[in-house]
This record gives C-alpha cells, sequence and structure tokens, in this order.
C-alpha cells in the first residue's frame, strides 16, 4: 500500500516498477487503487444492488400508479359521455371540455398530493431515531417528487381529457 497525492492510477504501474527493481521475485498480482478496491467489494455491490432494486420498484409504483389514475379518470369520463354530449351539443368548446375534465383531474391530483406530503413528513418525523447522519426530511426532495408525480398525474389526464373534447354529440346521445 501507497500513499501519495497525486492521481493514484497514474502512480500504479511506476510503483510496480519500482518493486520489481527492488526485488525481481515479487510477486505483484491485482494492482488496483484503494477506490477501486472499495468501489468492486461485496458490500459496495450489495449497496448499489439495493439502490437499483429501490428504484426500480420505485419506478413501477409510479408507472402503476399513472395507469391507476388514467383508469379512474378515463372511467368518470366514460360515465359521463352523454353529460358531456349534450355540452357539446348545446355550443360547449372542446377546450371548456378539456377544462372540465383536468380541472376533476387536478382536484384528484391535489388531494392525493397533499395527503402524501402529509403522511411523508409524519413517517419521517416517525423514523427520524432509526436515521443516523442524515436529515428525517428534505424540502428539496420533496418538492422534487411532489413534482414528479403531479406531472406524470397530468399527463395520464391527457388521454381521457383529449378522448372526451372529440366526443360526436349525435353518438354520445344515441349512445344510451
Amino acid at each position: 500500500m501507497a500513499r501519495t497525492s497525486v492521481d493514484a492510477q497514474s502512480v500504479l504501474p511506476s510503483l510496480v516498477a519500482t518493486m520489481h527493481q527492488i526485488d525481481p521475485g515479487i510477486a505483484t498480482f491485482g494492482a488496483a487503487t484503494m477506490e477501486q478496491r472499495i468501489h468492486d467489494s461485496p458490500p459496495e455491490y450489495l449497496h448499489r444492488a439495493s439502490a437499483w432494486l429501490v428504484g426500480s420498484f420505485a419506478a413501477l409504483a409510479l408507472l402503476l400508479s399513472v395507469v391507476g389514475l388514467y383508469g379512474v379518470i378515463a372511467y368518470s369520463v366514460s360515465q359521463r359521455t352523454r353529460e358531456i354530449g349534450v355540452r357539446i351539443a348545446l355550443g360547449a368548446q372542446r377546450s371548456m371540455v378539456y377544462q372540465l375534465i383536468l380541472k376533476q383531474a387536478a382536484r384528484l391530483i391535489a388531494i392525493g398530493l397533499i395527503a402524501g406530503l402529509a403522511g411523508s413528513i409524519a413517517a419521517a418525523s416517525l423514523m427520524r431515531n432509526l436515521l443516523f447522519g442524515t436529515q428525517a426530511w428534505d424540502a428539496f426532495t420533496l418538492v422534487a417528487v411532489a413534482v414528479v408525480l403531479g406531472t406524470s398525474a397530468v399527463a395520464a389526464s391527457y388521454l381521457p381529457a383529449r378522448r372526451a373534447a372529440s366526443v360526436n354529440p349525435l353518438e354520445a346521445l344515441r349512445a344510451e
């Protein structure tokens, strides 16, 4: 082992050569920097694998929540097809129908975000004693997660709103 103030990777070949000059019989193998050894160690691999696993579950949860919200909004739009058809037949603009559906979705999104933020802050304050060297909750992280969830929820609500705005009033009134 050797300590250096310059880049350890650049010193490694000269260090091996110096050891062979001192005693040609010394076997040198697996020369690596301490950062490489730590990076390739089994505990570090377990930490990386755990992080990837948790990240994958988080992405899957986001996908499931977007699909669920899409299903709720699409079902609501399908139940209100006649009402939307009447509105369009009476002269409602397509933008007003978009606004109607997106307002309903925004109300659901706002309730969910507020409940989620309150629940995460409450859970973080309960777990405060289990966390060492980290804060119980971080405002930037909470806001970033809320923005990602809100944006994905609005994107999930866009397709049902578009479908509602393109309802043919004659077909909607004839359907029931």
